[in-house]
């Protein structure tokens, strides 16, 4: 057992052990490279020296890690570190369905065929990959905290191909195939059967074969027929029932084929619970024996009553035939030769006959007897006539009973006149909700078509609602399509796609449905999925890099590309007045130029203003030193100071000024104020 604490393989931090199995531990981990949590599963001390073993171990969390499905617990990574061998798996947040299963006693036979179906989909995704699991159980089956079902360790998988034949049972002999249990070749049909016997026990509360020992169990399930699921579960639908039975038979030929034919039964069951859709192939060497559908599955106890009575008359006819047997047995003792005996008692049984006939006959002309007509009229006229002593009185027996006719799909007037004329009756017990029949149509009667009752019977038929309203599930907004799929299906719901861009919901997940969850539709109704395919794209631009632009230089690259645009101002003393500072989004994001707008930012610093008028020399100057200053408010600054500043002309300097306020130029020479300029004007530096 490891501690918490170590790390494999520098990566997987081990926090707790969640779990244990035959083979292995399973620890919840931290992997720090990916930052999530993880389960490892790190193979037991005693089975690392097995060279064999390791390299299965290997092999099949290779062949699991093929696997990618929302009903599968992936395996994420395959290693060894200092003689640990480990697999890490996607950490699954819940409870196994043994657990679910102990904790409810038995389930709804909704959730049941949702689970079922669920585990189905992963198993039809493995046998599709070429695996098999071989060890389908409740305890490998695990419902996570949001309802997700997921189909657990492949522990001892193997490859279809191999057709490795087992040196020994392994898994839970509990819900072992007899294939696997005889130690045979296990293949996809040893996982519908165990997944069977997982639907068994989901809607029973138990397992079909139970024992002291792991021999006594597997004897079972080579020798034994299981109980039906009804037996515990009287009001289990008929179709789930056959469906588990299909998947259960001990020879794998009498099974289903394929997972895919078992997820089209079950989501079929979900729509005609009572239907009468599962065909099982009949054993070999036998006559097809009568499967028990929805229309005579009370028929059997109604038969065995006329059945004891046919054997009560024929045991009576048994005791007359032996007790002639007596009489020819003393005759024989009389000396009488077999021959002799033969004639004399076909004497008497021709004799017997032909007084027999003459006195129906004659009772007949008479109207002393009304053969071929009922029961009563034969009482009525006061003669009492033995059923087994005349062949007349059995055809008389014979029409006091008819075939029951089919009444499904009439209604029960129809039906109530159909049976009247046979002189049989219809009485309506319940009505019941079907996807096949109308409503007021018959959708189900006790005694099957075809089976003779006797005239005064009367048949229990129960009549259809119309189709059942089923809600759309919650949840599926936000999930992946697979997942709303499988909730749809489970529901008896049929999906419908509708791709859509969208910005906020990430690629495959559901962004709404139609109708809305919650919403009452009828049983088989089509939903559509509105599914994400992401951001539209068509309009997409980067950003282009206008930074240090002139503002009208940038401003026209935006226009000229379509993109919307603001402007704001910012400020850099070390950037020119007037030039793109920045830009957001950053240049090279990728926007769309139809709903998204890049702000720019303009630099503008402090205002300046200038003065640079020409100055010419003014009258008076006689070439002495030269001083002008600058009288701006209370503010005076020299602007020059030197020699003629005329020499070559007019005077011009350019002067800045944090005001825009006139000034006042003084002229000195030598110290002495010759001139003054007024009203000087600044203007603002563009």
């Amino acid at each position: 057992m490891l501690k918490e604490g170590v790390i494999l393989s520098e990566r997987y931090e081990i926090i707790a052990r969640i779990g244990a199995g035959g083979m292995a531990d399973v620890y919840k981990a931290q992997d720090h490279k990916l930052n999530r949590l993880v389960a490892v599963k790190v193979m037991k001390a005693e089975f690392r020296e097995d060279t064999g073993f390791v390299q299965r171990f290997q092999k099949e969390a290779q062949a699991a890690a093929k696997l990618s499905h929302p009903n599968v617990v992936n395996v994420y990574d395959v290693g060894e570190d200092r003689g640990l061998y480990y697999i890490v798996m996607e950490l699954v947040e819940g409870i196994t369905l043994k657990n679910y299963i102990q904790k409810k006693g038995k389930l709804s036979v909704k959730e049941a065929t949702s689970i079922a179906i669920q585990v189905s989909l992963g198993l039809e995704a493995a046998h599709n990959r070429g695996i098999i699991h071989r060890d389908v159980k409740p305890q490998n089956i695990m419902i996570s905290t949001d309802g997700k079902v997921k189909l657990s360790d492949f522990g001892i998988a193997k490859a279809m191909n191999s057709n490795t034949i087992t040196a020994n049972v392994m898994g839970s002999v509990h819900y072992s195939s007899p294939e696997q249990v005889r130690g045979g070749i296990s293949d996809a049909k040893s996982d519908i059967y165990s997944l069977g016997i997982t639907m068994y026990e989901m809607v029973t509360g138990r397992v079909p074969f139970d024992g002291d020992s792991t021999v006594s169990i597997a004897i079972k399930h080579l020798q034994e027929e299981m109980v039906s699921p009804s037996r515990y579960t009287p009001d289990l639908p008929y179709s789930l029932e056959q469906i588990i039975l299909k998947c259960t038979q001990k020879n794998p030929e009498r099974r289903y084929h394929n997972v895919g034919e078992l997820i089209e039964d079950l989501k079929h069951s979900l729509i005609d619970p009572q239907g009468n859709f599962v065909r099982i192939a009949p054993r070999a060497g036998a006559a097809a024996a009568a499967v028990r559908t929805p229309q005579n599955q009370q028929a059997p106890r109604r038969l065995s009553r006329e059945e004891e009575e046919r054997r009560e008359r024929a045991r009576r006819r048994r005791e007359e035939e032996y007790d002639d047997d007596d009489e020819d047995d003393d005759d024989e003792d009389d000396g009488k030769t077999g021959l002799e005996k033969a004639i004399t008692i076909g004497g008497f049984l021709v004799g017997a006959i032909i007084v027999i006939i003459l006195i129906v006959v004659i009772g007949n002309m008479t109207g002393l007897f009304h053969f071929g007509k009922t029961a009563s009229s034969s009482s009525a006229a006061g003669t009492s006539t033995s059923a087994e002593a005349s062949p007349t009185a059995e055809a008389s027996s014979s029409s006091e009973q008819a075939a029951v006719p089919n009444l499904l799909g009439m209604t029960v007037d129809e039906a109530t006149a159909a049976c009247n004329k046979l002189g049989i009756g219809v009485r309506q017990t319940s009505t019941a909700t079907s996807e096949q029949y109308d409503s007021g149509q018959i959708i189900n009667q006790t005694i099957a078509e075809g089976t003779m009752v006797d005239k005064g019977t009367t048949i229990d038929v129960v009549v259809s609602s119309g189709k059942a309203d089923v809600t759309v599930p919650a949840g599926l907004t936000g999930s992946s399509q697979a997942d709303a799929e499988a909730s749809l299906e489970s529901a008896g719901l049929v999906p419908d796609i509708e791709l859509q861009y969208d910005d906020t919901v990430d690629v495959g997940n559901v962004i709404s449905t139609s109708p809305a969850e919650g919403t009452s539709v009828p049983s088989g109704a089509t939903v559509t999925l509105y599914v994400s395919k992401g951001r539209d794209t068509t309009n997409d631009v980067k950003v282009p890099d206008i930074v240090g632009q002139s503002k009208d230089s940038a401003l026209a690259t935006l226009d000229t590309m379509g993109i919307k645009y603001t402007t704001q101002t910012g400020s850099d003393s070390s950037q020119s007045n007037g030039v793109v500072l920045s830009v957001s989004p950053d240049v090279g994001a990728t926007i769309d130029k139809t709903t998204d707008t890049v702000t720019v930012t303009i630099n503008k610093t402090a205002t300046k203003y200038v003065f640079n008028t020409p100055l010419s020399e003014p009258d008076g100057y006689n070439g002495g030193k030269v001083k002008l200053e600058l009288v701006q408010g209370d503010k005076t600054t020299t602007i020059y100071e030197g020699d003629d500043p005329w020499t070559d002309g007019p005077f011009t300097t350019k002067v800045e000024s944090d005001s825009g306020e006139t000034a006042v130029i003084n002229i000195y020479e030598d110290g002495t104020l010759i001139a003054r300029y007024p009203n000087v004007t600044f203007t603002e530096e563009s």
